[in-house]
């Protein structure tokens, strides 16, 4: 088990942005998102952590992470990532049929959002 003090980044930006841990194999074990990187890594290098998250810290190696322009850039990759990736202490979106999209209607007088397992669908 690494100590997370060992790899705390110390030039973090206050942008928003996606973060990937890693572990010793060079894996991706984590992905996340944050609309200000700096303080949202800084919380995994603090004192009394979650027990899921003491491990994940603990067996990362390191953390790289990807400046984007608006929160929703970075909700689509860490998505993306989380997809690409499967890292092991991130809930997977998916069960035991597909990934679930979020779509909305164009054909309606009202366009509505909804859940789908399409990915692309009429209207």
């Amino acid at each position: 088990m690494a100590d997370p003090q060992s790899y705390r980044p110390t030039n973090i930006p206050e942008h928003p942005g996606v973060y990937r841990f890693y572990n010793k194999q060079d894996k991706v074990i984590y992905v996340g998102k944050a609309k200000n990187l700096k303080n949202r890594l800084s919380n995994y290098f603090q004192a009394n952590l979650a027990t899921k998250t003491h491990r994940m810290v603990h067996e990362a190696v390191r953390v790289d992470w990807t400046i984007v322009s608006t929160e929703l850039e970075a909700l689509a990759l860490e998505f993306s990532w989380i997809k690409q990736y499967q890292p092991k202490y991130n809930v997977q979106f998916k069960d035991d049929k597909s990934y679930p999209y979020l779509a909305l209607s164009l054909n309606d007088e009202y366009p509505m959002i909804f859940i789908t397992r399409k990915d692309k669908r009429p209207g």
